[in-house]
């Protein structure tokens, strides 16, 4: 007598946030389990990694891409050359160079950008060094992949690594009929980037969702075919806020006469600027200066804890400035060359349009508040001597 092959996938769709699928009807006949997750203050460098070993930034240490270190930076090298003027040392061609050194001889994964002047690489390194979808990816946390390879648990895991999100789907239903796997990750991450540009409309970012409802319902039905109780979750790291606003923050504090990287360094994000400061009056002034713009706030360490992003060793900051919902800065790090997307995230999680989702064809035994508990929603997935004894995971 031969037995189903029991079958769990879980599916990671970027930027989905809960106010696009409230309202709707994607997958509502299979996904009948549907509430919010609340994210972690930040970007997907810090939320993925939290679905992905169930603990906060502070706790797992990603968080934005850049942190301070400049006794282990990578780029320590280049102080030698900080005597060029920004023509040469600030010029595309520099940074393109930069970006591949970084990428090929400098150990900083396929993922590293040259977003910040050449000039403060001297002071900072990249946390995103490894496959975070590997085992080993987080280096000093258990994740969801070190889980299922302890456990000796098949399984498949598939993301923009290696594969195109239609590439992922066509991949992941062939495995599933071909393969021993019980356990399949799939991370589609393309909805990000038509909601960056095309979450004001409508029709846009529906006909999207109706493409991936197409594919996981053929996913699904690729499962039950080979376990009729084949269960099917859909996670995201956070949502997707329309852009109303912006605010040039960098040239206002560039305006205060102090210089980088000698009197402070800045990394200017998205929806949130870091700063460190060396000397008294650097610090005095820019603080002094945050307190006057009206569409953010510096957050105290109290909020930093209680949003689960204090690290005591400032890494990340020793002041955060995080805009309100709805404004970006106009001059950032991380949107150059003219960028100017309709939709951003990267604010405060209590803003509605922050929350992430899970949609379930079944209750998960715990119920999931924040998207650390998607971490534990799969691997509640991998029951207790479900591992095959002698048989390793790929």
């Amino acid at each position: 007598m031969t037995h189903a092959r029991p079958l769990r996938i879980f599916v990671l769709i970027d930027a989905l946030g809960w106010t696009y699928v409230e309202d709707s009807r994607f997958l509502a006949d299979l996904l009948t389990y549907r509430t919010p997750l609340k994210t972690f203050l930040g970007y997907s460098s810090g939320a993925v990694p939290s679905i992905l070993t169930g603990v906060p930034p502070a706790q797992h240490g990603h968080w934005n891409l850049f942190y301070r270190d400049p006794a282990r930076s990578p780029f320590r090298w280049l102080r030698a050359l900080r005597f060029l003027p920004d023509a040469a040392l600030n010029h595309r061609v520099t940074r393109k160079l930069l970006k591949e050194l970084g990428r090929r001889v400098l150990g900083l994964g396929p993922l590293f950008e040259c977003a910040v002047s050449p000039r403060l690489l001297p002071e900072l390194d990249w946390i995103e060094k490894r496959n975070i979808y590997a085992p080993g990816g987080i280096p000093g946390s258990q994740s969801i992949f070190d889980f299922l390879v302890d456990q000796r648990t098949p399984h498949r895991v598939y993301s923009y690594h290696q594969w195109t999100d239609a590439e992922i789907l066509r991949q992941a239903g062939k495995d599933i009929e071909s393969s021993d796997a019980t356990f399949f990750f799939l991370y589609l991450c393309e909805m990000d980037a038509l909601l960056h540009s095309h979450c004001q409309d409508r029709s846009a970012w529906q006909g999207r969702l109706e493409w991936y409802a197409n594919g996981l319902r053929h996913l699904l039905s690729a499962a039950r075919r080979v376990d009729p109780d084949a269960t099917l979750t859909v996670f995201s790291d956070h949502g997707m806020a329309p852009v109303r606003h912006h605010y040039d923050l960098a040239t206002h504090v560039g305006r205060l006469g102090l210089k980088m990287p000698d009197d402070y360094l800045a990394v200017y994000d998205s929806t949130m600027a870091r700063f460190w400061f060396f000397s008294d009056r650097s610090r005095a002034e820019i603080v002094e200066h945050l307190r006057t713009v009206p569409c953010g706030h510096i957050l105290s360490d109290d909020e930093l804890r209680e949003l689960g992003v204090l690290f005591p060793d400032r890494r990340y900051g020793e002041v955060v400035f995080l805009l309100n919902p709805g404004w970006l800065f106009s001059n950032s790090d991380f949107d150059g060359n003219g960028w100017r997307p309709a939709g951003m995230h990267g604010y405060h999680p209590d803003d509605s349009y922050s929350d992430g989702i899970c949609l379930s064809t079944h209750k998960p035994m715990v119920e999931p508040r924040t998207i650390a508990d998607a971490y534990h929603c799969m691997r509640g997935a991998v029951p207790a001597g479900a591992a095959l004894k002698g048989q390793h995971a790929p």
